[in-house]
């Protein structure tokens, strides 16, 4: 297959200001900067684009960021000290997560670690 996973991209309405937020979650450093689109380069994974819309978020988003952590409920609160809300907390057998909003309110997920293999 040719086709491959390199950035997934966020609408937002000031892509500077979530940048602040998106960096220190996760620890990426900003890698490109046109000032309505700048991109996060993220260690392992595929980078963050934040993408300046006119616009604010309606509605559920329709994509959204899943991560893993091993001690899920401490990195909620860490996530909170940096500016994300807490949405929700959802559970099925052998999983558990947390829906989170960052500072423009797109959700995003926690979830206790997962094997997808």
């Amino acid at each position: 297959m040719s086709l491959a996973l390199k950035m997934v991209t966020i609408d937002c309405l000031d892509p500077h200001r979530l940048a602040e937020f998106w960096t220190r979650a996760l620890g990426a450093s900003v890698v490109g900067d046109w000032g309505g689109f700048l991109v996060l380069g993220v260690e392992g994974a595929p980078a963050l684009g934040l993408q300046r819309v006119p616009e604010p978020r309606a509605g559920k988003n329709r994509v959204h960021l899943d991560f893993a952590a091993d001690d899920r409920e401490a990195e909620v609160r860490r996530l909170e000290e940096l500016g994300a809300t807490r949405v929700t907390e959802h559970s099925a057998p052998g999983l558990a997560w947390t829906v989170l909003a960052d500072p423009e309110g797109n959700e995003f997920c926690v979830s206790d670690p997962v094997d997808h293999a």
